[in-house]
């Protein structure tokens, strides 16, 4: 059991193995958002770096498949796990996400690779 909510970033594929298919990026994209519910019902508060990333592209007039995404999806997690407690890495071939938990390990953050493995907070601690 933990006493505060962790900030859990959530990593897996993204745009890797979609050969920059929109409808592919999205797909990966709800799958890595299907983790979000059982985080936040353990009682912490899940974060996906693409929720951040992909408004910053757009603000830029950019998306997922141009040059300028490279400067924006990895820093945007980079950045993010400066303020992260944890990282949940999902399944799946993903540079960013093997990049985001080598930079978690280096950090010192627990790597969680199930919802399973992350402790709970106790029902009075989530009120």
């Amino acid at each position: 059991m933990t006493d505060k909510p962790l900030l859990i970033l959530i990593a897996g594929p993204y745009r890797s193995g979609t050969d920059g298919d929109q409808q592919a990026m999205a797909a990966n994209l709800a799958r890595l958002e299907t983790a979000a519910w059982p985080v936040f019902a353990a009682g912490h508060l899940p974060v996906i770096g693409e929720w951040i990333a992909l408004p910053v592209l757009r603000s830029a007039g950019a998306g997922p498949t141009d040059p300028l995404a490279d400067q924006v999806l990895y820093p945007t997690a980079d950045r993010l796990l400066d303020h992260c407690d944890a990282v949940l890495r999902l399944p799946g071939e993903s540079a960013g996400a093997d990049q985001d938990v080598a930079t978690a390990c280096r950090r010192g953050l627990p790597v969680y690779h199930d919802v399973a493995e992350i402790p709970r907070r106790t029902p009075q601690q989530t009120m």
